[in-house]
């Protein structure tokens, strides 16, 4: 995988649901540092099975951050960013 791939962008945590960073090297792999998991990459496939993932020490997670540099923005989805009402939520305010 590349860093540029667009595969990155959708693929997410089987945990958490959240996105994943590349780790490159010899010893490819997708990381989750929330969770601090990282799961492999084999011949250019994600293993993404929760089984799959291996948890890291605190050292190691400090390394790998040290490694990726500092995550990038993603887009805001929070609660206050507008759009469609949710479940039990009125669009139109007026009673």
């Amino acid at each position: 995988m590349k860093p540029d791939d667009p595969l990155l962008k959708i693929l997410a945590c089987p945990l958490d649901k959240g996105p994943l960073r590349l780790v490159p090297g010899e010893r490819e792999a997708l990381y989750n540092p929330r969770l601090r998991r990282r799961y492999p990459v084999l011949d250019g496939i994600p293993q993404l099975l929760p089984s799959s993932g291996e948890q890291l020490s605190e050292e190691e997670h400090e390394k790998l951050l040290g490694l990726l540099g500092p995550e990038e923005p993603g887009p805001a989805t929070g609660p206050d960013e507008g759009g469609a009402a949710g479940p039990g939520e009125r669009e139109d305010p007026t009673p």
